[in-house]
């Protein structure tokens, strides 16, 4: 019966063994740390394990299956460890992983299903990567996802549904992609985004109908994509909580009656609702005016430079308010009027 026990007592020291080559430290090893130690393989860990790290290995596919035994794990870290594709039910079992570090691999395969039981996942990082698109229901089961990294990448296009059941999405990074259009319905599932970046894609037109989808937007970045145009209305769905916009290093036009920001009896608007901004930028277009209609109440931060400006009454506030700050040398490539005895601007 002794030599029962002592089995007993060995195989349990076995199965609770910190893997050959990892490091394991925390109460009764909690974080198993695998750093660029050669694996191929997913190791066997602890199962009380919280934490692994396994960046900088080598595993060209994550297996079906290839996490089930770790119930524990909150945070896993897989970056830089060349996998090029992630299997259907990959990560089965981990319903309590929180963090998923999947950043700097070569992922351009991910089956239906790989993101299955991960239904208490919060942060999601999947940046530089080669992930052409995303299907409709592959982050369904992420249902409390709140952070979703997916820049350089090459996404071309976001389709509806894409987001369909992540409604908790507050911030959306899709930063250095291949993306020309975003297609009416795409932010349908995540109107309640705080953050977006879609800056350094191939976007020409302002995507109206996507964006109207969105109800809370507080930051939004767009800046590096061929954009002409700001159309009227743009941001009004959520104009009441815009606070920081990027639209530097476009391709930005000054306002035109008939084409730019609206028809001739209704031009200018481009930033209609819009009543809380307090950072733009504005550097690097083809701007020679400013919108009518451009929020300069409880602006902090406004940059402008490299831009040919036709400095008249529109500019105005820029002198008038000592809280707009342009962060770099600016001036007029064509001067109207002096804008100092001109009057207020019409929306003061």
């Amino acid at each position: 019966m002794h030599g029962v026990f002592s089995l007993l007592a060995c195989l349990v020291s076995t199965m609770q063994a910190c893997p050959p080559s990892c490091h394991c430290h925390g109460g009764d090893l909690q974080h198993v740390i695998c750093d660029n130690v050669g694996l191929k393989k997913i190791p066997k860990v602890p199962e009380q394990t919280r934490l692994l790290n396994l960046q900088r290995n080598n595993f060209p596919i994550l297996p079906t299956n290839g996490f089930r035994d770790m119930k524990k794990l909150v945070s896993l870290h897989l970056q830089s460890s060349r996998i090029k594709e992630i299997s259907s039910g990959a990560f089965r079992g981990l319903k309590s992983l929180v963090y998923l570090y999947l950043t700097d691999n070569q992922i351009s395969v991910i089956k239906p299903g790989a993101f299955n039981d991960l239904s208490d996942l919060t942060y999601l990082y999947l940046d530089k990567n080669k992930i052409p698109d995303l299907s409709k229901g592959l982050l369904s089961p992420l249902v409390n996802l709140f952070i979703l990294h997916l820049g350089s990448n090459k996404i071309r296009e976001l389709k509806p549904g894409v987001f369909s059941g992540a409604k908790d999405l507050r911030w959306l990074f899709l930063s250095d992609n291949s993306l020309t259009n975003l297609l009416p319905g795409a932010m349908e599932d995540v109107e309640n985004l705080a953050v977006l970046h879609l800056d350094k894609n191939q976007l020409s037109s302002y995507p109206v109908s996507a964006m109207s989808k969105l109800r809370v937007l507080e930051e939004l970045k767009l800046s590096h994509n061929p954009i002409e145009v700001i159309p009227d209305n743009a941001f009004q769905s959520f104009g009441r909580y815009l606070q920081t916009l990027h639209l530097d290093n476009m391709k930005l036009k000054k306002p035109d009656r008939t084409t730019v920001y609206g028809s001739s009896t209704n031009r200018d608007n481009a930033f209609a609702g819009v009543t809380v901004l307090k950072t733009a930028h504005l550097e690097n277009n083809r701007l020679t005016q400013l919108p009518r209609n451009f929020p300069f109440d409880k602006m902090e931060t406004l940059t402008i430079s490299q831009n040919p400006w036709h400095c008249n009454c529109q500019l105005a506030p820029l002198h008038k308010y000592g809280t707009v700050t342009p962060h770099a040398p600016w001036g007029c490539a064509r001067t109207l009027r002096d804008t100092q005895q001109l009057p207020p601007h019409p929306a003061l």
